[in-house]
């Protein structure tokens, strides 16, 4: 030994969490903040598209009326609408207290959105490990091993749909949902038997319990599509930390479930309950799980990883959470509530996450993993090149003609005419998508929405194609207008103007015209 004395030098407070060393970041605190400010000024550079019309929309009506909102999208009554929950109760007062546009919100929505999806991936990862390394290829791993055809869908994470949904209340419910599966996660650990419970005035208290049980339920009514999933692997994190359910644990987890109810069926804009057996989103999510294979199989390159954590203990969290997602997803199929296809996230972060805890252990690895890390390392260049790469990799700066995000035109031009509340006809697939978040109605909404029955929507969508029509006549388009007291034409360059509208302004990009009808 040397002659050289070591001393021990004694941390206390918040530094002994980081071995006495201050100030210096973790290296997920360093490329989670890089990853947040890319994907800002990526998510920023694209013009909002898909629904993000309909979101600013909601803010649009709340905007107009707090207590009382219109229809997202037609000229009747909000009542009902799932829409209405507490996160965009929570935009709309944003709005009317700043003065900004619905569109405004949903853009300065993305970078908050990011922030506690990045929080939260990180809090829950280190509830399955310690490895420092391990959340930073979590990211990785979520944000890239998908699959090999784009698709832009609200709650799918990949890093190119990330540039046209992070505005979306989906995004904050994926990201409170790993807080809350990582709270749940360290509830479910001081239950174990070894772990003395502490009294309800200590960390694990029954306020605990309720606060995630409160946590959850705010998820439900923000994304109900995503609660769904939220729930489930919930129920997976508790069941792989439980040996035996003693009287107490029973109890606290009742507390949570009974926190999640009151939350939920306590608000006042719309009734959760009504939406158990609502079908109306299920047929347009049918493709969804005809794709599902070319969307995800490179997500199964961490199958070896979960195989090996699933020989470790059958209760793993994230094997257990696997299964029962799958279960959910299946069920969705079989079923034909096909919504449950946006599950598919919850399905893959197991997939995911595995790989990352085992490739972030020290070196030297033995060969099973240096294979695993050569296989997903692989994956992660193929589903960058193929299909994520554009995300960040600006046209002007792109040697190879990489595949751009969508860019969607503006209806400011429009929009300026229109006066809030009043109802469009539309023929163009971005207008009908796009003209409500400006504040303007559509005669036929394109989105089923429990505030107006399903039947009532498919009449109006039937009518509204009846006046595009072109064999019809004069007569039967005045009739349209007066039934649905529409006061513009939004029509694409395709479609003549018929003879009665006034052309009040037309857009030079798409050669779309507005025009005036009515009275």
């Amino acid at each position: 030994m040397s002659a050289s004395v070591l001393v021990r030098r004694t941390v206390r407070g918040a530094t002994a969490l980081r071995g006495g060393r201050v100030g210096r970041p973790t290296p997920y605190q360093f490329y989670g903040a890089l990853f947040w400010l890319v994907m800002t000024l990526a998510f920023w550079r694209i013009p909002l598209c898909c629904d993000a019309g309909q979101h600013a929309a909601v803010i649009e009506r709340l905007k107009a009326d707090l207590l009382n909102p219109a229809h997202t999208m037609a000229d009747l009554p909000g009542e009902g609408s799932p829409y209405y929950g507490p996160y965009a109760v929570a935009q709309g007062v944003l709005a009317r207290l700043t003065g900004l546009s619905g569109w405004e919100v949903v853009k300065l929505a993305g970078p908050v959105h990011l922030l506690v999806l990045l929080t939260g991936l990180g809090r829950f990862v280190r509830t399955l490990t310690p490895r420092p390394w391990a959340p930073v290829l979590a990211l990785l791993f979520m944000t890239l091993l998908w699959g090999t055809a784009r698709i832009l869908w609200s709650g799918y994470l990949g890093l190119m749909s990330m540039t046209t949904n992070l505005g979306y209340p989906s995004a904050l419910a994926i990201g409170l949902t790993f807080w809350a599966w990582a709270w749940t996660g360290t509830r479910a650990r001081d239950d174990a038997p070894a772990v003395r419970f502490v009294g309800p005035s200590g960390l694990g208290g029954w306020w605990g319990y309720a606060g995630i049980g409160a946590l959850y339920g705010l998820i439900l009514l923000t994304h109900p599509v995503t609660a769904a999933s939220a729930l489930t692997g919930a129920v997976a994190i508790v069941a792989s930390r439980q040996r035996g359910w003693r009287r107490p644990v029973v109890a606290r987890w009742a507390l949570t479930g009974a926190a999640c109810a009151a939350v939920a069926l306590s608000w006042p804009y719309y009734d959760v309950l009504t939406l158990v057996g609502d079908t109306g989103m299920d047929a347009m999510h049918r493709r969804l799980y005809e794709g599902m294979l070319a969307n995800s199989w490179l997500a199964l390159l961490g199958l070896p990883a979960l195989w090996v954590r699933a020989r470790g203990s059958a209760r793993d969290p994230l094997v257990l959470m696997f299964l029962l997602e799958c279960l959910l997803v299946a069920y969705g199929w079989a079923s034909g509530h096909y919504t449950y296809a946006r599950a598919l996230w919850a399905v893959l972060v197991p997939l995911q996450f595995a790989p990352a805890v085992e490739l972030a252990a020290p070196r030297p690895w033995g060969r099973a993993r240096r294979m695993l890390g050569g296989a997903v390392a692989v994956g992660v260049c193929v589903g960058f090149v193929t299909v994520h790469a554009g995300a960040v990799v600006p046209r002007s700066v792109d040697p190879v003609g990489l595949t751009q995000p969508t860019r969607w035109p503006s209806y400011d031009w429009a929009a300026r005419h229109i006066g809030p509340g009043e109802v469009v006809i539309t023929d163009g697939y971005f207008a009908s998508h796009s003209i409500a978040g400006y504040g303007p109605n559509l005669a036929a909404p394109i989105w089923p929405d429990p505030a107006l029955d399903e039947a009532a929507r498919k009449r109006r969508a039937a009518d509204v194609r009846a006046y595009l029509a072109h064999d019809s006549t004069r007569a039967e388009r005045a009739a349209v207008v007066r039934r649905y007291h529409v006061r513009w034409l939004l029509l694409t360059r395709w479609h003549p103007v018929p003879e009665e509208a006034v052309v009040v302004a037309w857009s030079r990009r798409t050669g779309e015209v507005l025009a005036r009808v009515g009275g």
